[in-house]
């Protein structure tokens, strides 16, 4: 019987490791988008203040806007797009990360925040698209959103902790 109990105890070690391991690849992924965010909104501010988009890259639609400004577009304006990109990929792993680590208050916060830089990326081809300055407000907003978003999965996620180290004498 203790037999069975150990081992039952180790097998609880493993699953609460695997558990918080999970948990600080949530932890450190929210991290990362956030300094991404943080960067893109800042590189944002910068096209919008000193960056004019083409004429020619207008109308098409939003594919048809990402993509040229991803290739014609001034060279900001491309940065812009492709740091775009990347934090959309980010944020699709970032809930596939929340949904294995079965965290419940991680996984809505990272379905929002991926909701929210998907609306921002939209808003952003919108504006390409149209130069609206209401697609650039959607578009930092919602960056907004997203960042707030990322901020709780800090607040609610706890480092893992690490074992004790030992220091020599000299």
């Amino acid at each position: 019987m203790t037999n069975d109990m150990s081992e039952t105890a180790v097998a609880r070690q493993v699953l609460a490791r695997d558990r918080a391991g999970r948990q600080d690849g949530v932890r450190k992924t929210s991290l990362g988008l956030s300094i991404a965010l943080l960067v893109q909104s800042a590189l944002g501010m910068w096209v919008n203040l000193y960056i004019t988009v083409p004429k020619r890259d207008q109308g098409g639609g939003v594919p048809a806007a990402v993509g040229r400004a991803l290739s014609s577009g001034p060279a900001a304006l491309a940065l812009h797009a492709g740091i775009g990109l990347v934090i959309v990929i980010g944020s699709v792993a970032l809930v596939a990360r929340a949904i294995q680590a079965r965290h419940r208050v991680t996984i809505v916060t990272s379905l929002v925040s991926l909701l929210a830089v998907a609306g921002a990326a939209v808003s952003g081809a919108t504006f390409v698209n149209t130069g609206t300055d209401g697609a650039s407000l959607g578009m930092a907003l919602l960056t907004a959103v997203a960042l707030l978003c990322l901020l709780v999965n800090l607040y609610v996620l706890q480092p893992s902790p690490q074992p004790p180290t030992t220091q020599g004498t000299s």
